[in-house]
């Protein structure tokens, strides 16, 4: 395989580049199945990450353990209408949580600026429906954040892990081949999109929804703990087959240098 400069690099939004440990999503499907009686745990709500959200919500269900407090609380199985019904109930909810845990991931704007004094273009993906991917980049171009393409999972035929969203970003962009391209994400979907896109696949530990905490949580670990919980993440990433895992957005640079000039036969970073 022949060598090809990185020239773009696509994010994904919540727990990559906003809301650090994923809470509007997190917030939001606990509150939906609340609603219904169902009581879910946050890393219940928070492991199928990185969907689109009507795929969460049937990840969710598919849960053996939700599933079962579903049919203790409404005497029968869940079926495709409960997810039509509460994925409509969930997109005001999402709507809501996003607007309190819509805060840029800190260091992403010195990171930003770092990549376009390199000549990188940036682009972003999401799981998100049109109107919540709307809110979001809104809510981050007055921030000072805002990617030149921004794709989520409506636009496309099927969200994550499809490579669509990835390809999209790059045909609106105009950038091929997929060598030149590094994708950056906080789940394992994210890594599988970006695998099947046959770019780049790289994991961000600490705001990560697997990860799974607040600014303020992470912080006030004590530090082996926050080491622990940030081996935790990386080793599932790397067992998703992520090319590099990074522990922080801000070692994003370091590692874009390291992978310049490498080639994606080439062994893990």
């Amino acid at each position: 395989m022949s060598k090809h400069p990185l020239q773009l690099v696509i994010f994904d939004w919540a727990g990559t580049t906003i809301d650090f440990g994923s809470r509007a999503p997190m917030l939001s499907f606990t509150g939906v199945f609340a609603a219904h009686g169902v009581e879910v745990t946050p890393a219940e709500a928070s492991a199928p990450m990185g969907l689109n959200k009507r795929e969460h919500l049937i990840a969710m269900f598919s849960n053996p353990a939700v599933a079962a407090r579903w049919q203790a609380q409404h005497s029968r199985s869940w079926n495709e209408q409960d997810v039509d019904t509460m994925y409509h109930e969930f997109m005001p909810l999402q709507m809501q949580n996003i607007q309190r845990n819509s805060a840029l991931v800190p260091g992403l704007l010195e990171v930003v600026t770092n990549l376009r004094q390199r000549g990188l273009q940036i682009g972003a993906t999401t799981g998100y429906f049109h109107e919540a991917t709307h809110t979001i980049a809104a809510l981050t171009k007055a921030a000072g954040f805002e990617p030149a393409a921004n794709v989520c999972a409506d636009d496309v035929p099927q969200g994550r892990p499809a490579p669509w969203m990835i390809f999209r970003v790059m045909e609106q962009l105009g950038v091929y081949p997929p060598a030149a391209v590094v994708n950056v994400g906080d789940t394992i979907p994210d890594i599988k999109s970006g695998l099947a896109a046959g770019c780049w696949s790289i994991g961000v530990c600490d705001s990560s929804s697997m990860t799974g905490l607040s600014v303020q949580e992470f912080a006030e670990l004590p530090a082996d703990e926050r080491a622990r919980r940030i081996a935790k993440t990386a080793e599932a990433f790397r067992a998703a087959g992520a090319h590099a895992v990074i522990e922080t957005i801000a070692d994003l640079p370091d590692l874009l240098d390291r992978l310049e000039g490498k080639t994606l036969a080439a062994a893990s970073v």
